[in-house]
């Protein structure tokens, strides 16, 4: 039998990539299993020197200086001039990736691998040979949207919102190609989700931690960019009404730090977790995350209904830009550049619960209901117009399962 092959392209430059790149791959194998195969490309940091320093330098400035990212993204805008017709860095390892694999799809989860990759792409394996497609995690447009995101040779563009695909559309992209599909998340994201009773279990036992505490969320980006000690001072003076879930990313330092700040601090209910892989249940059993504007967070946020207040210690990076402006346009959500913003807003909220309850209202009324297989089969579909397989699509949720699995894991602990 036939089989799909489908080239993502992603970088590590924040998480959110990587993950919907992940997310994609996994939504691939759990609906059609072997029938398609997905090969996944750091192809920023795999194809260059300049590339590759670039992505660095990019993480570098997002861990301690945001507000010089403002300079950093203009640089990059003028990639959308260098990758016009083809990749201009990169370009012999792209060539080898393509010329191995031979996709029937190339899928781009960044926004400098659209420009000059698809043309490319169809240029070395043939115009009937290949389809390509982009999902734009963004939330809104306007600056911090790159040019670069819109390739209008594209067959398919896949827009997070209505707001980012009317953008797309002004930017150059034919609106007969643009679709919008909400979050590309993992399956299991789906699937274990926490009853009331559960979120409770899930704080006590897993967590150690006490239900009916107000539950603040400190989270942190892969790279654990993070101002947990400027913002847990705000939650300290509320001790007895408030406790803290703080994740550190791949941060050790701020890790072995947090550790012995909480040994210092036994009044104050605290769980701490480096790398987490249960975010999604984390943010199940918060009433409030606190985190920079990254695209993954702050779409998980809205699915599970986790109010969110922004961080712009540092200031704000032209890509959060985005997603603070369609927040807080939308929904009244607030920002804090300092300990005396983030005390502001817990003081309010503790000493008014109304205050909190209006702004968790207007925050869930954002959400949408989405189907996440919806996109998934079409880019499949896209591919299999080269191919002409026969594909055979599983079920979601799958037969066997009850979408209980984080239930399961409480009950057997």
């Amino acid at each position: 039998m036939a089989k799909l092959r489908i080239l993502v392209l992603t970088s590590s430059t924040g998480g959110g990539h990587d993950a919907r790149a992940e997310a994609f791959a996994e939504w691939c194998f759990q609906l059609y299993r072997y029938d398609v195969e997905v090969r996944i490309e750091q192809m920023l940091e795999k194809s260059s020197l300049v590339n590759r320093a670039g992505v660095r330098l990019y993480n570098r400035i997002q861990r301690s200086a945001p507000w010089v990212h403002k300079a950093f993204y203009a640089v990059v805008e003028f990639l959308s001039i260098l990758n016009r017709r083809s990749v201009t860095f990169g370009k012999s390892y792209y060539l080898e990736v393509l010329r191995d694999y031979r996709p029937h799809l190339v899928f781009s989860v960044h926004d400098c691998l659209n420009r000059g990759y698809f043309q490319l792409a169809r240029k070395t394996l043939g115009e009937d040979r290949v389809r390509c497609a982009t999902y734009c995690g963004e939330f809104s447009g306007g600056w911090g949207y790159s040019r670069n995101w819109v390739e209008p040779s594209v067959d398919l563009y896949f827009s997070r919102t209505a707001t980012a695909q009317d953008y797309a559309v002004k930017c150059g992209m034919p609106p007969e190609r643009g679709r919008v599909r909400g979050s590309l998340m993992l399956p299991r994201a789906h699937l274990e989700v926490l009853s009331p009773v559960d979120r409770r279990v899930f704080l006590g036992k897993k967590l150690g931690l006490n239900p009916d505490l107000f539950t603040v969320f400190l989270a942190t980006g892969g790279n654990g960019a993070h101002n947990h000690f400027d913002l847990l001072p705000a939650l300290l003076r509320h001790a007895d009404r408030v406790q803290a879930i703080v994740i550190c990313g791949r941060n050790k330092q701020a890790y072995n730090d947090l550790i012995h700040w909480r040994a210092t601090h036994p009044d104050f209910n605290c769980y701490i977790e480096g790398f987490s892989e249960i975010v999604h249940l984390l943010m199940q059993v918060s009433d409030v995350i606190v985190t920079r504007g990254g695209t993954t967070t702050c779409a998980k946020a809205l699915h599970f209904r986790c109010p969110i207040v922004f961080n712009a210690f540092g200031g704000i990076m032209p890509q959060e830009e985005l997603t603070w402006k369609f927040f807080h346009n939308g929904a009244g959500c607030r920002k804090v550049e300092n300990t005396a913003d983030f005390s502001v807003i817990m003081d309010e909220w503790i000493s008014n619960p109304d205050a909190y309850a209006q702004a968790r209202e207007k925050f869930l009324r954002l959400r949408y209901v989405e189907d996440p297989t919806v996109i998934i089969d079409e880019v499949v579909a896209l591919a299999n117009e080269v191919v002409k397989a026969k594909l055979r699509r599983r079920p979601f949720p799958p037969a066997n399962g009850n979408g209980n699995g984080a239930a399961q894991e409480l009950k057997s602990a």
